[in-house]
């Protein structure tokens, strides 16, 4: 009886220490191990996803660009929209209260991350590091653009691209470089004859297909599934810019052919113009920027621009464009109030809008509004002794960034295109003499305004 009742004793100790055992597993798996977390995480609860082969890849990147204090931040699309639309849950998770991995947990080929190359202090440790990190690492360089006016310097070359590796995800870090209009500004990602070209899907990237201009963007930090990393302060914002960031560079070469050829004017009311014309286009976008009104180097400054990378000299005004849709009744009071007169009014709203403002010293304003049909854009101009109008015509054309008297301002992408509609296919040949009635081979009649409407259409101050 009493062997009996030990081999009870035994049976009921053996359950009870392995129900104990299993308990402690079962309290391991769900509770300490959320609580304590991977690596850098700070979120608590159950833990879902966070083994997925790109958290981790992110994960070991952010440990190792935080080790080698290289400032870099999340620009990646697909995330940041993500993050946008759900900013209270980003914003919890940063304060420690439970999350899941929802942005860096769904299976995609890259991420990508930025950083200003200027706040970079060791790019060649940095790269070694991350190789012994088990990152496999490819690197893209190109010419500096920025010296590119520069003949001495023009050979230059800086970081554009990095593409890491791990496993099967890679984050793709786009290198942002300072631009004297105080943006940042990112290279065309080019692969050279001996990179591998079959080492990640570069056609997915989201960055490089063509060098891109933004707005030095405000940063904060945030926690995003459990990993402390900057982001734009307005995710929005960024996200706005991504798709019409595309920049054009002044063409440095073709315009050093060009003033070789045709002797530049440096007499003292040349100089004297093209400062003050720079001045009258950096008041100009100063004013627009603040109303949000996006506007173009048009006719005789895009040319100056396309051509020359310059002011034309003997042109006396700066042009710019606007579609029509952008319109803003306050624009005229905004000028008047950055000092800048209104000269004429001609046109009304919905047809064949035009503004010129006065600047200092006769150097004037124009403001040509476009107007879109079916497979052309056109703006007006109207002639005040008559009161005869015309009509512009050009191909539909986008609108790139390009950096022109120190600031990063918009022209058509089509540059060739709009400038040959205005000018011509003899537009690289200088012509000082311009009548705007006939020259333009893009100009043709658009009837005459009624004699009632003349006070409203022809307004001359």
């Amino acid at each position: 009886m009493s062997r009996i009742n030990k081999n009870v004793v035994l049976a009921l100790l053996t359950l009870t220490s392995s129900a104990l055992l299993l308990f402690q597993l079962y309290y391991y798996k769900h509770y300490l191990s959320a609580r304590n977390g991977p690596g850098s995480s700070k979120s608590k609860g159950n833990r879902v996803g966070f083994d997925s082969t790109q958290w981790r890849a992110v994960k070991k990147f952010i440990m190792l660009t935080s080790s080698q204090n290289v400032p870099v931040f999340l620009i990646d699309p697909w995330i940041l929209e993500s993050i946008n639309k759900n900013f209270e849950q980003v914003k919890n998770a940063s304060q420690g209260l439970a999350s899941e991995c929802r942005f860096f947990c769904v299976p995609r080929d890259f991420t990508a991350f930025a950083l200003q190359y200027h706040l970079w202090k060791n790019e060649d440790g940095w790269f070694r590091i991350a190789e012994n990190m088990g990152f496999q690492c490819l690197k893209t360089e190109s010419k500096d653009p920025r010296l590119d006016g520069i003949d001495s310097l023009s050979g230059t070359e800086i970081p554009l691209h990095y593409v890491c590796k791990l496993t099967t995800h890679a984050i793709h870090l786009v290198v942002f470089h300072e631009r004297s209009g105080n943006y940042l500004w990112h290279g065309h990602l080019r692969l050279k004859g001996h990179m591998d070209r079959k080492f990640v899907p570069f056609r997915k990237l989201q960055f490089g297909r063509y060098p891109g201009a933004f707005d030095r963007p405000e940063l904060q930090q945030v926690t995003v599934d459990g990993l402390d990393m900057l982001i734009p302060k307005d995710p929005g914002r960024f996200l706005e810019e991504v798709p019409h960031s595309r920049f054009i560079e002044c063409r440095y070469k073709e315009a050093r052919a060009f003033l070789q050829q045709y002797i530049d004017d440096n007499t003292v009311d040349a100089m004297v113009f093209r400062k003050r014309a720079k001045e009258l286009l950096q008041l100009a976008a100063k004013t627009l920027k603040e109303l949000g009104v996006p506007f173009w180097l048009s006719s005789g400054t895009c040319l100056g621009w396309y051509r020359q990378c310059g002011i034309i000299p003997y042109s006396k005004d700066v042009d710019l464009g606007i579609f029509i849709q952008d319109y803003k009744p306050d624009i005229i009071l905004a000028f008047q109030e950055a000092g800048l007169p209104l000269k004429h009014k001609f046109g009304k709203v919905e047809d064949s809008l035009e503004l010129s403002f006065q600047g200092k010293n006769d150097v004037k304003l124009d403001i040509f509004f476009f107007y879109e049909e079916a497979d052309h854009l056109w703006n007006g101009g109207t002639q005040a002794r008559t009161g005869k109008k015309f009509k512009y015509l050009f191909p539909k054309f986008t609108l790139c960034w390009t950096e022109f008297v120190d600031i990063k301002v918009h022209v058509p992408c089509e540059t060739v295109d709009y400038i040959e509609a205005n000018y011509g296919k003899t537009w690289k040949i200088p012509v000082k003499t311009w009548d705007w009635k006939s020259s333009p081979p893009n100009v043709q009649p658009n009837g005459i305004w009624p004699i009632s409407e003349w006070d409203e259409v022809i307004q001359l101050y």
